[in-house]
């Protein structure tokens, strides 16, 4: 990847109504579960699977650090982490760009019985204060979001104006050094190298044709922050989806065979080297 996609990049040209039309049609997460939708069993199993399949991110969110604190999650998707700050006594303020994902999400937080804790915008990102009056926040979290946004310059740009001294800033970007891309570009794109920033964004997610996505090298990562006036004061990389899929469609988890016989331990170690989640934690300067 150049230099360049930290701050906008490949994807400069597609439109926020392209990337909110993409993710309305079929918002994140939610075929994690076969019971109908809204119902508490759907919720609690959706929440189940996520964090099997992605275990590192209560350790990341520390959700019940936030206990009475002010929380801005961008890009709350159907609510799960959401959810769960709140369920923890944080105050949120959760926004995300399309009104389906949003729907869902206050469903939730209604069979809950969370609904004063939480506060849901619908809101583009890149304009944020347009929407969300400039406050300080205790935790900016963004989990696998900004990176599907034309400009994530922007919205870095933006954060500064909900933040205080104390504040923490963490975020999930798409890591370039990791398995999914390697297994993208010979997968799918025969080792076409060149067309890698297309290659990524067309295969990036389980439906296809994702508008943007961009991905970053560590690097690039902390300079993603650090251009845009934070401290970054940890950097990890973590996950790899290690199900065969069309089992996993089924609610069936049946290990790849090249992981099955992979002993625990080293799987581990392969995930915090070349991992698809780069973990950022930054405070203001």
């Amino acid at each position: 990847m150049m230099e360049t996609i930290t701050k906008s990049g490949s994807f400069d040209q597609a439109s926020i109504a392209e990337v909110s039309a993409y993710w309305n049609a079929r918002p994140c997460n939610i075929r994690h579960s076969p019971k109908p939708v809204g119902t508490r069993e759907y919720f609690d199993e959706v929440e189940a699977r996520k964090y099997s399949v992605e275990s590192h991110i209560p350790r990341f969110a520390e959700f019940e650090r936030w206990r009475g604190k002010k929380v801005l999650e961008i890009g709350c998707g159907i609510g799960t982490d959401t959810i769960n700050f709140a369920r923890h006594g944080a105050q949120v303020t959760a926004i995300d760009l399309t009104e389906k994902s949003l729907e869902v999400a206050r469903q939730r937080a209604k069979v809950f019985g969370l609904e004063d804790r939480i506060c849901f915008v619908q809101a583009n990102a890149e304009r944020l204060s347009d929407y969300v009056p400039a406050a300080p926040y205790d935790l900016v979290y963004s989990f696998g979001v900004i990176h599907h946004t034309p400009d994530p310059g922007h919205v870095i740009e933006e954060i500064k104006k909900y933040t205080h001294p104390g504040s923490s800033v963490r975020i999930m970007v798409y890591n370039t050094w990791s398995w999914k891309v390697l297994w993208i570009l010979f997968g799918y794109g025969k080792g076409q190298f060149w067309k890698l920033d297309r290659l990524i964004a067309q295969h990036s997610e389980a439906q296809t044709g994702c508008p943007v996505t961009y991905s970053y090298s560590r690097r690039q990562g902390r300079r993603l922050l650090e251009r845009h006036g934070f401290r970054v004061t940890d950097v990890k990389v973590d996950h790899i989806f290690r199900y065969s899929i069309p089992e996993y469609v089924r609610y069936e988890y049946k290990t790849v065979w090249y992981f099955r016989w992979m002993p625990r331990r080293l799987f581990r170690v392969l995930e915090r080297l070349f991992g698809w989640h780069l973990c950022l934690t930054a405070t203001p300067q």
